[in-house]
């Protein structure tokens, strides 16, 4: 990738980086109680690994 990215490109890979992070950790103990213990990228709307799934950006 070249070193110098276009504005919209680089906002478009930002965004899909956002996206893929967990959700934060207050989200369990509302979702779930309090007692019951998860992982808070469970309940991550999209869920992206840049080496399995590309973008388009």
């Amino acid at each position: 990738m070249a070193r110098v990215k276009h504005p919209g490109k680089k906002s478009r890979l930002a965004k899909a980086a956002r996206r893929t992070r967990w959700a934060p950790f207050w989200t369990v103990p509302k979702l779930y109680g309090k007692s019951r213990r998860v992982h808070p990228g469970r309940h991550t709307t999209v869920k992206r690994s840049w080496r399995r799934t590309k973008i388009k950006a």
